[in-house]
This record gives C-alpha cells, sequence and structure tokens, in this order.
C-alpha cells in the first residue's frame, strides 16, 4: 500500500517541481493577471474545512459516496450527472463531518484545485462543490501568526520580502527603478511549508524602488492565473497604487525634523478626557483661499500655521478640543491620484444642475470619503503634492501629524477593516488575489458576504485578524496616531479587537484609545458567527462605541427616515410636542417625557448601572430603560459611551434641523438650537465627539450621504461667511425622492442664516469646549463616580420636561476645579423656572465661562429656583 501512496503523492506534485520559473516578461506585463490555464467552470463552495482534515457539507444528503477531487493546474471539470476524470482522496464520515484520512497531503493539494464530489455508485456525479478553507489554513500555517514583519524589510546588508500565500504554485518579487520604469529583476521566492511564507531577499539596501509580487493561484471560474500583484503590507506606492514603494520607515529622509523628539499634547489621560473634531483632509482646505494653492486638499496644508483653517483648530485646542479624528487617509482605491476632476457648479439655490454635473464625474474627481481600503498600510496618494514619490506621502503624512501635535491637538484615524474596496479577480483586488477565499468572509455558498456596502472581510480568520492588528500597531509607532475610530467595528470579534487594544499598546508604549461603530447588523448579527466587537458586548473592556440613544432622542427619527418622516419626526430640540412643525400632528405629552429621559441616558454615560427616576416615577437602573428592544443604558465605564449628534454620516444637524424647526423659525433661534445640540454633547459623560462644522452652522444642501457628492457639497467656510445651504439639490442618487419636499426648502431664502448666526455657533461651541474642559466632573472616569456625583433634578412625572438640569458634586474628585457644577438646558422657546432643594442655601455664581444668550438667568438661593432663559445653555459653579 505504501507504493502506491508514494507513487500518486509524487504524481500530485510533479507538476509543483517542473512548472518554470517565473519570467522577467511577466513582470511587466499591462494587465494585471495572466491565465495561465483556462477553467471558466463554476461552482459554489458550499463546503467548509472546520480543521486541517474535517469538512462538511451542510447542503449534501447523506445518499452515495464522497470523493475530494484534485488537480495542480485546475484541469477538473465536474459536472453533475457526469464521471470525473481526475485523482481524489477517499473521505470517512464522521460524527464530526467528512474527514480525509490521508491529512498530510492536502497543505500541497491546498495549491491547487479542489472539488469535493458527492457520487452514485456507478461513479457518475449527484453534487459537487468547492471548499472554503480558512479554518484549514489556520490550523495548518498557525505558526504563520508568529512570523514577523511580512512585507518588505530594510537593511544595509539586504532587503528581504515575505508575503503570506500557502495556496500559491509560485511567487516571485518584480522589482522597478521606478514607478514607471520596466522591471529591472525578478526574483523567485523560497515557499515555507511551516507557514505558508514565501520569501526573497536581494542584496543591499533597495529603498526608494518599487516592487511587485507575481503570484500563481487557482482562481474558480477561471483557471491557473499568475496575478501580479501589491503587497498587502505596503507601506507606500506610486500613483494610483500601481506599484509598491521599498522604504525603511525609520530611515532619516522620511523624517520630518524632530519627527523622533515630537510628542502628542498631554490632554488625554483617560478616554473620557477625549473631545473629538471629525475632519476629512480635503474638505478641510480645498475651499480655503488662505492655503497655497499647492497645499489646498493635501497634507501639507496642515502645515501653513497662518490659514484660515489652521487658526480655526488652534482656537478649538486653546479651548479644550483635545483630538482630530481624520476620515480615512490610508490608501483608498476610489480617489485618482493625478489628474482628478474638479467640476465647477453653479445655479439656483433648488437647482438639480450642480449635483448633474458632480454625478458626471463621481467616479473621477478628487473626493470621496474613502471608505475603499486598498492598502491598509499606506497613506493615500491623493493628499499627497507628488503622488508618483512614495517618499512623499510618508514625509507629509508625518508632517501633518506633527504640525496638528504642535497646535495641541492629538491625531486620531478613521480606520476600515470590515471590507475591502475590491475583491476576487478585479484590477484592485490585493489580498483575494493572492490568497482567494480565505481573506473574506464568505455566505453560505461561498459568495463574499457584502452587508457593509462592500466586500466584508473576516478577521476571525488568522491572518486578517493579524493584518487588522500590525496595520493599527504600525499607524500607532510609525506615525504617532494617538486614537483610532472603527468603522463598523461591530463586524470585528470582540476578541480580536481586545488582543488588538493590548498589542498596539505594547507596540506603541503608551494606551492607545480605541472607538467605533458598534452596529449590531448583517451575516454577523447577534453572535452569529462570534461574539462581536458591539455596544452590548464591549462593556469591560475600555473600547467606546457610538452611542445612539440620545443621538436619536436629540435630532428625531431615524437615519432612514424619507418622504413626510422626515419633517414630523421632531426630536427633543427642534419641537417635539411644545413646538410642533406644519406636519407633526399633536404628539401625546408622554413622548417628550420619553425623550427627555433618553436625553438624561446620554448625559449619563449610557451607563448600566446608573439609577435614574424616569418620567414615570420610577428609579431604575438605565440597563432597565427600553431603548428598541435594548437595554438604553450598555456601558460598564464612561469611557465606553461615544457621544455625537452628528458625524459624517446622514443629515448634519443643521439640515435635520431645517426639516423639523417649524418653518417660520428664524436663523438666529436654528443657531441657538444647533448650540442647544452641541451643549448636551458636551455635558455628556464619556467621549465627546464632534463633526467638523457643527460649530459653523455646516450644511451639505439637504444631503442625507455626501460620500460621494464631491467638493461642492462638502464644503466648509472658515471664514465664517456662509455654511452651503441652498446650493442646490443634493445627488438624485440618494436624496431624489425626497426632491418634492428639499426643493421649497433650500429655494427659501429666509432658512439661510447670516455669518452673525454663524459666529453666534462658532462662539458658543467654543465656550462650551472651555466649560467642558474646566472640570472633571464633565469628563468622570469610573461608572462609580457618576453614579457617585451626578445628580438629576427636575425630573420625574411632574417634571419641566423642556429643561434638563443637573449637579455634578465636586467634592474631593481630582480636577473637580469646584466643589460643584449645576447645568441646565432649556430647549422650550420660553423661558421655564425649575427647583432644586439641593441648591437652597448654597453660594453658586456662574461659571467663569458662560455660553452666549444667557440674558435673564437667575438662581434664587432661598428657593433653590434656576430660571433658564428660552433656547439657553447656562452653568452654575460652587467654590
Amino acid at each position: 500500500m505504501f507504493p502506491s501512496r508514494f507513487a500518486a503523492l509524487a504524481a500530485a506534485l510533479l507538476p509543483l517541481a517542473a512548472h518554470a520559473a517565473i519570467p522577467l516578461s511577466s513582470c511587466d506585463d499591462p494587465g494585471f493577471q495572466q491565465v495561465l490555464h483556462a477553467n471558466a467552470s463554476t461552482l459554489p463552495a458550499q463546503a467548509v474545512w472546520i480543521d486541517r482534515a474535517t469538512l462538511r457539507w451542510p447542503a449534501a444528503s447523506s445518499a452515495g459516496t464522497f470523493k475530494l477531487y484534485y488537480s495542480a493546474d485546475a484541469t477538473l471539470d465536474v459536472k453533475v450527472g457526469a464521471k470525473v476524470s481526475g485523482a481524489s482522496l477517499a473521505l470517512t464520515k464522521t460524527a464530526a463531518g467528512l474527514r480525509v484520512a490521508d491529512a498530510a497531503r492536502l497543505p500541497d493539494l491546498h495549491r491547487g484545485q479542489l472539488v469535493l464530489v458527492q457520487e452514485a455508485a456507478d461513479g457518475t456525479v449527484i453534487a459537487a462543490t468547492r471548499i472554503q478553507l480558512a479554518a484549514a489554513l489556520d490550523d495548518i500555517y498557525a505558526r504563520a501568526a508568529a512570523v514577523k514583519q511580512l512585507g518588505v524589510t530594510v537593511s544595509k546588508q539586504q532587503t528581504a520580502f515575505k508575503l503570506w500565500a500557502p495556496t500559491a504554485r509560485q511567487a516571485a518579487v518584480c522589482t522597478y527603478a521606478s514607478g514607471t520604469s520596466k522591471a529591472s529583476a525578478v526574483r523567485d521566492m523560497d515557499f515555507d511549508r511551516a507557514t505558508g511564507v514565501w520569501r526573497a531577499a536581494l542584496p543591499g539596501d533597495q529603498s526608494g524602488h518599487y516592487y511587485r509580487y507575481a503570484v500563481d493561484v487557482v482562481v474558480n471560474g477561471v483557471g491557473l492565473v499568475r496575478n501580479l500583484v501589491t503587497d498587502p503590507y505596503s507601506v507606500s506606492l506610486n500613483t494610483n497604487s500601481k506599484r509598491s514603494y521599498i522604504a525603511d520607515l525609520s530611515a532619516p529622509t522620511l523624517k520630518p525634523a524632530g519627527w523622533d523628539k515630537s510628542t502628542a499634547p498631554a490632554t488625554v489621560r483617560a478616554q473620557t478626557d477625549m473631545t473629538v473634531y471629525e475632519l476629512h483632509v480635503r474638505d478641510f482646505s480645498i475651499n480655503d483661499p488662505t492655503v497655497s494653492a499647492p497645499h489646498r486638499g493635501k497634507y501639507a496644508a496642515f502645515g501653513e500655521a497662518g490659514s484660515n483653517g489652521m487658526r480655526h483648530l488652534s482656537a478649538l485646542a486653546r479651548a479644550g478640543l483635545t483630538d482630530i479624528h481624520l476620515l480615512p487617509v490610508y490608501d483608498i482605491g476610489s480617489v485618482p491620484e493625478r489628474g482628478c476632476a474638479v467640476p465647477q457648479p453653479g445655479g439656483a439655490a433648488d437647482s438639480d444642475a450642480q449635483q448633474a454635473l458632480v454625478a458626471k464625474t463621481a467616479e473621477t474627481d478628487c473626493f470621496n470619503w474613502g471608505y475603499d481600503p486598498y492598502h491598509y498600510n499606506a497613506p493615500e496618494g491623493s493628499y499627497a503634492t507628488d503622488p508618483e514619490d512614495g517618499a512623499r506621502r510618508i514625509v507629509e503624512f508625518r508632517e501633518m501629524v506633527q504640525n496638528l501635535h504642535k497646535a495641541g491637538l492629538r491625531v486620531g484615524m478613521d480606520v476600515v477593516y470590515n471590507h475591502t474596496y475590491q475583491a476576487g479577480q478585479q484590477q484592485k483586488s490585493v489580498l483575494d488575489r493572492i490568497v482567494p477565499g480565505y481573506y473574506h468572509r464568505l455566505d453560505a455558498q461561498g459568495a463574499i458576504e457584502q452587508s457593509t456596502c462592500c466586500d466584508n472581510t473576516a478577521t476571525e480568520h488568522r491572518m486578517m485578524g493579524k493584518l487588522m492588528t500590525e496595520s493599527v500597531a504600525l499607524w500607532a509607532t510609525q506615525y504617532h496616531i494617538d486614537s483610532f475610530r472603527f468603522d463598523l467595528m461591530g463586524h470585528q470579534p470582540k476578541d480580536v479587537m481586545v488582543h488588538l487594544q493590548r498589542q498596539v499598546n505594547q507596540a506603541a508604549g503608551r494606551t492607545v484609545e480605541l472607538i467605533g461603530e458598534g452596529w449590531n447588523f448583517g451575516e454577523v448579527a447577534d453572535g452569529k458567527r462570534f461574539v462581536q466587537a458591539s455596544q452590548l458586548s464591549l462593556n469591560g473592556t475600555g473600547i467606546g462605541t457610538f452611542s445612539d440613544r440620545a443621538r436619536d432622542a436629540i435630532r428625531g427619527g431615524g437615519s432612514s427616515d424619507s418622504g413626510e418622516k422626515l419633517i414630523s419626526g421632531q426630536g427633543y430640540i427642534n419641537g417635539l410636542v411644545y413646538d410642533p412643525n406644519a406636519l407633526a400632528g399633536k404628539r401625546p405629552a408622554q413622548d417628550l417625557l420619553r425623550a427627555a429621559d433618553m436625553v438624561r441616558v446620554g448625559l449619563a454615560g449610557s451607563l448600566r448601572s446608573y439609577p435614574m427616576l424616569t418620567w414615570q416615577d420610577r428609579t431604575v437602573r438605565l440597563e432597565k430603560i427600553d431603548y428598541s428592544g435594548q437595554p438604553a443604558g450598555y456601558a460598564s465605564q464612561p469611557g465606553e459611551a461615544v457621544n455625537y449628534i452628528e458625524n459624517h454620516d446622514n443629515q448634519t444637524l443643521f439640515d435635520i434641523d431645517i426639516f423639523k424647526l417649524p418653518l417660520a423659525t428664524s436663523t438666529h433661534e436654528r443657531a441657538r438650537v444647533q448650540v442647544l445640540g452641541m451643549a448636551i454633547n458636551a455635558f455628556s459623560q464619556g467621549v465627546a465627539y464632534f463633526h467638523a462644522g457643527v460649530d459653523t452652522l455646516r450644511s451639505k444642501s439637504l444631503d442625507r450621504n455626501s460620500f460621494n457628492s464631491g467638493d461642492w457639497f462638502n464644503r466648509l467656510d472658515w471664514s465664517y461667511q456662509d455654511n452651503y445651504f441652498g446650493t442646490g439639490l443634493p445627488p438624485a442618487q440618494d436624496n431624489g425622492k425626497d426632491y418634492a419636499l428639499l426643493q421649497p426648502l433650500l429655494a427659501n431664502p429666509s432658512l439661510k442664516p447670516a455669518p452673525s448666526d454663524i459666529a453666534y455657533a462658532r462662539d458658543a461651541f467654543r465656550a462650551l469646549l472651555q466649560i467642558r474642559a474646566s472640570s472633571t466632573l464633565f469628563r468622570m472616569r469610573s461608572a462609580a463616580d457618576v453614579q457617585q456625583r451626578l445628580r438629576f433634578f427636575n425630573t420625574g412625572s411632574t417634571q419641566e420636561p423642556t429643561v434638563l438640569a443637573a449637579h455634578l458634586d465636586g467634592r474631593g474628585y481630582p480636577g473637580a476645579r469646584f466643589q460643584g457644577i449645576t447645568y441646565l438646558i432649556n430647549v422650550d422657546k420660553v423661558a421655564h423656572t425649575v427647583l432644586d432643594a439641593g441648591a437652597r442655601g448654597k453660594n453658586l455664581r456662574p461659571h467663569p465661562v458662560q455660553v452666549p444668550g444667557t440674558s435673564g438667568a437667575t438662581y434664587d438661593a432661598a428657593t433653590g429656583a434656576f430660571t433658564v432663559p428660552a433656547r439657553s445653555v447656562v452653568v452654575y459653579v460652587e467654590d
């Protein structure tokens, strides 16, 4: 029996050994793939490996026998009713599934075509499927997780390359003298059977050169393919990411002066100290005439300290802002890095001409939010002054971070590890063209899940989790990034995120704050595949998630509302019950009471354990209050809640209030309503998160989804003259169904704020930042602190529901600065007086910093009565 097994193994491996080396000509192929052996037959992947030797096929019946057919050159063409021509392995049925007895052969067979076949007694095919291979690769190549420095490593002696591609037939590295020159060399790579890593080395320091990998892999529906592909661990690339750049990030030539000694401002000692401003690199300066023309929309704009934009950020830093969070700045696939279109729209306030012009070049213009990951570890080239020079984007990114640090601001990154821009054999697919079928999450048929909008990655797979963890560590160590915001973090496993936090802190030698979107949806919802990094499961980890509890109550309605619901669904600050608009109808008083309680949930940090007297006169923990079938209080500690009233998603707060406030509301009153929202956010326990321009009444001309709406609908004006409301109907793709509602609003000149309204909101926001920064009572460290020191009054069934009122006890609390702080927020159009028995006899005075517009506020020590003017924010302190 042994000789026959040996002969079969030799036959299977012979094509691997005899295959010709990859020629230099392959490196210059004008395409991105070469089909070496075509096989257009396609099969679903209904079977799944559960370890290195066991598989399951849930869709199969128990009839017949099962065989595993293999072909090194992808020659299998399996058809139901016919017999299969090719070599196969026998399978044994076990309680766990189908088991391959000769499992030692599988690592080599994974490098070819594998088809699982169910055969009838006469050998004809009943059914056939491919097998999802991630669990097998994770088992066979578990040691790969410990491999250090995948990608390129440079020293004086050599330049080494490491690529994890365990299913590749062969691999080579092509090197180029420049980003456009023909290949200068090709070097075959050696395969390590223990780890699945291919390795090669070139003599000397090859920094400044470029490279790509040529990888031979079997692809379903294509055959045996030679993919010419960039490195998933690329640290930089040339224009449009055609070639990876060889660099040693520790080289002095890649560091701005003083880089090694540059440190972030020491403004965040606990996660609750974070006060964040979410900003897009291009938005920041593309519309700022005080920035030199070559630097507009670039990393370099942050180096022009005298520009309007940098003066604005510096003023925010002085007021108490701690972090700038940049929308994606890793390499993205959706923006041409040279020669992108710059449309110049114009037209009436309610015209569709502007959006039509933007739509014509939406896929080729210079703007996109950037949720389109191409290379996770490389800076985006469209923000560099020279995208062709791989060194330029590294240096300019570091200069940007350094300049923001100098301005007193820490730097956070928005990261998107939950999907890739492309997958399969698409040209801008990287991971899937190196290890087909491994890096992405597949459905029961083997198709890539796309619940996040795009091709979902699978960080539950060992090497995708490794890539994510090491990528975050690279940004933290090599670019001095201080914090990270994870897009759709609920699609990551909780244990991977906890491991990532530990590894990144260790690599950086400091605490790196992690926050993210903990939404529960898609194929991973409710723990279907693993315990998610979602709102409810992350409590106790210290990782923060965005809280939608107060956000929804404050704004009103839901994020997917359209039609009349956009108007009728009023929220706490824009008229619910107390100031109905034309479509709101008569709402029960209980709706306002419920909303007020939900806003208090946010003010208390969405903490599970915090006890609160509700409008029904019951004192309950916040976790016992219902929020759409979930606990309103979900966080264990205040730092786990990220509070916000607007961000890049959905309409801006100003725009949502255009819909919801009564049409006759003046622009000054609209500015006051904006300040009410900012105040609630600023005073909420936890992380305070603001969208850039919230303080300048930012409008996107009612656009609900500006991700690809160009510069026109995403503009910011740091001269405070315009907020860009009424600059045309927003793009039809996401807004067209509501044009009948939008047009009369955009055409109404009485809704467009004056510069004085913008200035009011700007100054009020800075006052709010100063107040938040003045005392740790607004950013308490623990749930116990909040429970002990935050006391709401004006609560229960007899409350005045339009007034939020709270006392913060500062006695003996580090950094409190005051013995106590009382804040009151009146969202109504009229003044109200509320009582606090605990304030009787106290010697309270106005906070040293007051929000503009509080004239008429009073406090009566004899009765503990506070009179709060209409739509105002009042803060008192006790020394």
